[in-house]
């Protein structure tokens, strides 16, 4: 799941690393950028144990992606938005437009001729603020409805989910995944995982969690 895995706190992608016998996906603090609004929720490293999380992923994908489920995937692919998505893009875009009002007030405070000095961590703050509601908002799944033909002719054109997924190749499970439009969030708080799948029609997706 190499470049799928994110956290929830600073929506940054979790970095892969064999740790004795195992393999996690970390997240480490002191990597993300001073100043950063993330830092205060931020453990100093957050780890998500790959057995603990494929297993149940790979068996919630081959349920939904099965043929004798169909009917329904399609169902869910060309029915109403999320507004869990929904309220996430909107929550987002509030904190974007609150970082970039912050922006303006202190370049303005500036320009009137107050010290620039006094602005440095507040703009380093509002800046990390910025990029960080960009950075959820760029991953976001789009939920528009698709035409249903088109979903029905995706689901042909994925084959056999299950099957792809026991596959021997690490490379051949990586690209099924990426072709579901595989993107995992890990909530080190609630330890728990929120999975989408974004197949590639429109880019509408069906949810899970472990």
């Amino acid at each position: 799941m190499k470049g799928l895995v994110r956290c929830e706190i600073c929506t940054r992608k979790m970095q892969g690393a064999a740790i004795r016998k195992g393999v996690y996906y970390r997240c480490i603090a002191r990597t993300m950028t001073p100043g950063s609004a993330a830092l205060a929720d931020h453990p100093k490293t957050v780890n998500l144990r790959e057995d603990v999380v494929v297993p149940p992923i790979n068996e919630w994908l081959s349920q939904v992606f099965d043929a004798d489920n169909r009917d329904e995937t399609a169902r869910l692919l060309t029915g109403s938005r999320d507004g869990r998505v929904d309220g996430r893009r909107a929550n987002a875009e509030k904190r974007l437009k609150g970082a970039e009002e912050k922006l303006r007030r202190h370049l303005a405070a500036i320009e009137a001729g107050v010290d620039p000095v006094n602005f440095v961590e507040p703009m380093k703050r509002a800046q990390a603020e910025r990029q960080a509601a960009l950075e959820e908002l760029k991953h976001l799944p789009d939920t528009q409805a698709v035409d249903v033909a088109e979903v029905y002719a995706m689901l042909d054109q994925l084959g056999d989910v299950a099957r792809h997924l026991n596959s021997r190749s690490p490379e051949r499970i990586t690209q099924v995944y990426r072709d579901l439009g595989l993107q995992v969030v890990y909530d080190n708080k609630k330890e728990a995982v929120t999975v989408t799948a974004s197949p590639r029609v429109g880019n509408v997706c069906v949810r899970g969690g472990t």
